[in-house]
């Protein structure tokens, strides 16, 4: 669950850590009262789930309430790549000495948390990664030792930020790595964090994504649903439980695993397709939750073609093939399928699914046979 700014800024404030005076407006009068209650001047930015607000003219400076209502009419409402404006978040202005990054997520392979932390903020975290690495000091922590205050500090010297914004960041990282376990997100990030000229440290702005997999445990959660899902599809697959990412391309995937369906997205790609979507349907591969994933990735009409890239493991070959086999017999699909099954009984699955085989209903033996069948039928389709 991706959080808006104000969001993420108000989870941030429950951790303690300091943000700017500000509220969420969905009207101009409601902009207007914001900036008075934060005092002037004010910062109207948009709220959208994409960057690039500030160039798309989604964050403004104001001295005055006229100039309030002059931004907020010009950005609610604007679309900001394929995202249209629905609030905007208003909050006192603050002056910057420097501006630093800080984030924790979870580095898989290693199976700690990661966290990272760069003298460069106020730009995207991947243009510093490519253009200057050595600027980002990380950090991987145990999740059972968790991180000390000690660490913490080696860590911010390790960045190189301002001595006099060491004791702060310290103070905000620490609580910041709460607010990412405790809070059982995926991704917490800050960026800016900021330096002001009276010595002070502070985010300027939140980036949250929560795991959907805790939400029993977050009965406060229930304040952010019932926003806005930008993608249909997303909203679709996520009533139907399943794990998806709608992507730009013509070729339909499911997987069972996200490793999986990572990987079958990449040899798409790497045999000329794209990808329409990211589909996990998680260990097993019943028919109706099938039946769910055939019916979201038929919904979406840009697909040409559907990959279903299957791995047998606890539930057998055979057991996979039954339930694409029923599934097909609950959806009416417009598109072509190629299915590709490995892994534990595979061949007794193929043995099945071969009587059901047709110009429409391909199997093939291995991914990249698979990937290329689907991206040649969806290259065929009009």
């Amino acid at each position: 669950m991706d959080l808006f700014e104000y969001q993420g800024k108000q989870l941030f404030a429950r951790y303690g850590i300091p943000v700017s005076a500000g509220d969420v407006a969905s009207t101009v009068d409601e902009a207007v009262r914001a900036a008075d209650a934060a005092g002037y001047p004010v910062v109207v930015k948009a709220q959208v789930q994409v960057g690039g607000r500030g160039k798309a003219g989604g964050i403004k400076l104001a001295v005055s309430a006229d100039e309030v209502r002059t931004h907020a009419a010009a950005i609610l409402g604007m679309d900001i790549k394929g995202h249209v404006v629905h609030r905007v978040w208003v909050e006192h202005a603050s002056d910057i000495s420097e501006e630093y990054y800080a984030s924790f997520t979870l580095d898989r392979s290693a199976k700690k948390y990661l966290g990272m932390l760069s003298a460069q903020g106020g730009v995207e975290i991947e243009t510093v990664a490519e253009e200057n690495p050595d600027a980002i000091a990380r950090i991987t922590i145990d999740p059972v030792d968790g991180l000390r205050e000690d660490a913490c500090r080696a860590w911010v010297a390790q960045a190189k930020l301002s001595p006099a914004a060491t004791d702060g960041a310290v103070d905000i990282l620490l609580k910041l790595y709460h607010a990412y376990v405790d809070g059982d997100a995926d991704l917490v990030e800050i960026n800016p964090l900021i330096l002001t000229p009276e010595g002070k440290v502070h985010a300027l702005d939140a980036k949250v994504s929560l795991d959907e997999n805790a939400r029993f445990r977050h009965p406060e959660w229930d304040e952010f649903v019932g926003l806005e899902k930008t993608d249909a599809r997303e909203l679709e697959a996520s009533e139907k439980g399943l794990q998806y990412v709608g992507l730009d391309g013509t070729v339909g995937v499911i997987a069972n695993g996200a490793g999986l369906a990572m990987a079958t997205c990449d040899i798409v790609h790497e045999v000329g397709g794209r990808p329409a979507n990211f589909l996990d349907i998680g260990g097993g591969a019943s028919a109706q939750v099938m039946a769910n994933a055939l019916e979201v990735i038929n919904n979406d009409p840009a697909v040409r073609a559907i990959f279903i890239n299957i791995f047998g493991g606890i539930t057998k070959g055979e057991e996979v093939a039954n339930g694409i086999v029923q599934a097909l017999e609950q959806v009416s699909i417009a598109s072509p399928i190629v299915i590709r099954l490995d892994g534990t009984n595979a061949e007794e699955g193929r043995a099945i699914l071969s009587k059901y085989e047709s110009d429409r209903l391909v199997s093939r033996p291995t991914m990249v046979e698979a990937a290329r069948t689907a991206v040649e039928m969806a290259e065929a389709r009009p």
